[in-house]
């Protein structure tokens, strides 16, 4: 089973290289071929029975919004947004078991993640707002409360008994780097760029999800 976690490895590899050296024909099939190998990892580890289920149609739909935002328009910006909408949705109702049983380390989390969160949000709705991007501000906050809850959901999981502490970790670990994409992407797109943005941008957002679901693997596999 591990041919598939290094083939996505590889291709993750494969689309920073494309994206550093503006191969912008060959990200067609470097971008998403990470996902489909991930998907078959995943299948072929669990069956997608029970939670794991609800992560194979998260990792469906960020194919779906990986293949959308290659294109740079606003529309499939907002169509790319709405599809990674629903993958996190995906992976909180895969973690709704955190969700129900909260803790008080659950709410000191959620503290430290809605301070922050808010402080960030509002540098870039300000430049949105600045820029006259007003059109995408709402669905950009509805993303961001959506990805900081499936964050906290993640992160949850090291608080959880029932977790393994290697799959806690990783999923932990997957879904904050997802996190750091997803500001570096907004930041970049919104406030400023940021130095090879683009490049870290996906480097981060594919190691996220190979942790994510490797998390997950390891736990319900």
């Amino acid at each position: 089973m591990y041919v598939w976690p290094i083939l996505a490895l590889f291709a993750a590899s494969l689309e920073a290289i494309v994206i550093w050296k503006s191969l912008n024909k060959f990200e067609v099939f470097a971008k998403p071929a990470v996902m489909i190998f991930l998907f078959v990892w995943l299948y072929a580890t669990t069956g997608l029975e029970g939670n794991a289920f609800w992560f194979g149609i998260g990792i469906l739909f960020s194919l779906m919004g990986d293949v959308l935002l290659m294109n740079v328009t606003d529309r499939m910006f907002v169509l790319g947004l709405a599809s990674f909408l629903l993958a996190h949705t995906a992976y909180i109702t895969g973690f709704k078991d955190e969700l129900l049983n909260l803790t008080a380390w659950s709410f000191v989390l959620l503290f430290l993640l809605f301070y922050n969160g808010t402080r960030l949000i509002s540098r870039i709705v300000g430049a949105m707002r600045a820029g006259r991007q007003n059109a995408l501000i709402t669905p950009v906050i509805v993303y961001s409360l959506v990805l900081s809850l499936m964050l906290f959901a993640a992160m949850s999981t090291i608080f959880d008994p029932a977790w393994k502490t290697g799959a806690a970790f990783l999923v932990s670990a997957g879904a904050f780097l997802f996190y750091i994409s997803d500001l570096i992407l907004a930041w970049n797109k919104f406030v400023s760029p940021v130095k090879h943005g683009h490049v870290l941008n996906i480097t981060a957002y594919h190691l996220g999800q190979i942790g994510l679901i490797a998390g997950v693997i390891s736990q319900f596999g």
